[in-house]
C-alpha cells in the first residue's frame, strides 16, 4: 500500500484511513467497520499510537487520527532523514573505495563477467559523471535498440544533459548507424537531447569513459555465451583510453541530425546522389555527367560535406531522411 514506504504496514495503514473518516471510533465500532476481530486491531492501535498516527481516550476508549498532513508529513521527513544518512554512508564508504583501488595497483583492472554486473557498472559510470561521459558506441548490444531498456537509457542521459549539465560524447561506427532502430529510436533522440555525435567507419573497441575516473571495455564472447567487460580505474591505461577516444573524435564527422542550408536538392544533385547510390565509380560518374574526374571528385566531397557524412553509404542514408532521395 501506498504508505507502506513510510514504515506502515497494511493493517496499520487500514486501520488510520478508517480513523481519518470515522473520528471518535471505539475499538468495537471499528472492528464492524473494518471487519476485524477485535484484539488484532487493539494491537494495531497500539502501534498506530506509538507512532503519534493516532491517540486515544475516555472510557470506552475512542481514537482519533492525527491530521495527515502533519503526522504523515512527520513520518516522510524522518525518512528523508534516513535516506540522507544511508546517501552519506554510500559516499564516505565510495570514497574508501576509491582509496583502497588508488592504493592497490593490482585492482586497476578489474572483469566484470555476469550481465546484471555489467549492466550496473555502465549506470554508475553514467549516473556518477560529473562533467563529461564519452562512449565508442558499436554492435553488438546489450540493451536491444528501440527496446524499453535502451529508452531509459537515453531518457536518463538526456536529464543528466539538462539538469547536470554532464556532456556526452559519442562516436558511432557505420554498424551502429546502420543496425535497426538505433538511429531513430536511440540516436537521433539523445542528439535531440544534448548529445555531441561524431560518426566513423569503424571503432576499434566498445568503451565507455566517465570523466577521468574510470572506464569499461564490454566485449562479447559469442562461441563461449560469456559477456565480460574491463573496469579500468584510474591508471596509465585509462589515460591511454583517453588518449585513444580524443584521437578518433578528432577524426570523426559530425553526425547530421536536422536538414540544414537547402531543403530540396537541385537534378544535378539528385542524379549526383542516384549515381553514387548505384555503385558508380568516381570515373564512370564524371564519363556520365561529361565532368573531369577531378570535377567529380570535388563535388562528391563537397555534397558529403553538406550532409555530415564521412561514406558515401552514410552520404545515401542522410540524404534519404532528408527525403532527398
Amino acid at each position: 500500500m501506498e504508505l507502506g514506504v513510510l514504515g506502515l504496514s497494511d493493517d496499520e495503514e487500514r486501520v488510520y484511513e478508517a480513523l481519518v473518516a470515522l473520528p471518535g471510533s471505539t475499538v468495537a465500532a471499528l472492528a464492524d467497520h473494518l471487519s476485524t476481530p477485535s484484539d488484532p486491531l487493539a494491537r494495531t492501535l497500539s502501534a498506530l499510537t506509538d507512532k503519534h498516527l493516532v491517540a486515544g481516550s475516555g472510557s470506552p476508549t475512542r481514537y482519533l487520527a492525527a491530521p495527515p498532513d502533519i503526522a504523515i508529513n512527520q513520518l516522510v521527513l524522518q525518512r528523508e532523514r534516513e535516506l540522507s544518512a544511508a546517501r552519506a554512508k554510500v559516499h564516505a564508504l565510495s570514497e574508501i573505495h576509491r582509496s583502497a583501488h588508488r592504493t592497490s595497483p593490482e585492482l586497476v583492472i578489474e572483469q566484470l563477467t555476469d550481465r546484471q554486473t555489467i549492466a550496473a557498472a555502465v549506470a554508475h559510470l553514467e549516473s556518477e559523471a560529473l562533467h563529461q561521459v564519452r562512449v565508442f558506441d558499436t554492435p553488438p548490444y546489450y540493451e536491444v535498440p528501440g527496446g524499453a531498456g535502451a529508452a531509459r537509457n537515453t531518457e536518463a542521459q538526456i536529464a543528466r544533459h539538462k539538469n547536470d549539465g554532464v556532456a556526452h560524447r559519442v562516436i558511432y561506427s557505420l554498424d551502429a548507424l546502420t543496425w535497426p532502430q538505433k538511429l531513430e529510436t536511440d540516436i537521433l533522440p539523445a542528439v535531440r537531447g544534448g548529445e555531441e555525435a561524431r560518426t566513423r567507419r569503424t571503432l576499434p573497441i566498445k568503451l565507455i569513459i566517465r570523466d577521468d575516473q574510470d572506464a569499461l571495455i564490454p566485449f562479447d564472447l559469442s562461441r563461449s555465451g560469456l559477456q565480460v567487460a574491463y573496469l579500468v580505474r584510474r591508471s596509465p591505461l585509462l589515460t591511454a583510453l583517453e588518449a585513444l577516444f580524443e584521437g578518433e573524435w578528432a577524426q570523426a564527422a559530425p553526425l547530421d541530425v536536422a536538414p540544414t542550408g537547402r531543403t530540396k536538392p537541385d537534378e544535378e544533385t539528385r542524379s549526383l546522389l542516384a549515381l553514387m547510390m548505384a555503385g558508380l565509380t568516381d570515373t564512370a560518374i564524371a564519363r556520365v555527367n561529361g565532368w573531369s574526374t577531378r570535377t567529380t571528385y570535388r563535388r562528391l566531397q563537397a555534397l558529403m560535406t553538406e550532409l555530415g557524412a564521412s561514406s558515401r553509404f552514410q552520404a545515401g542514408s542522410l540524404a534519404e531522411r532528408r527525403g532527398w532521395l
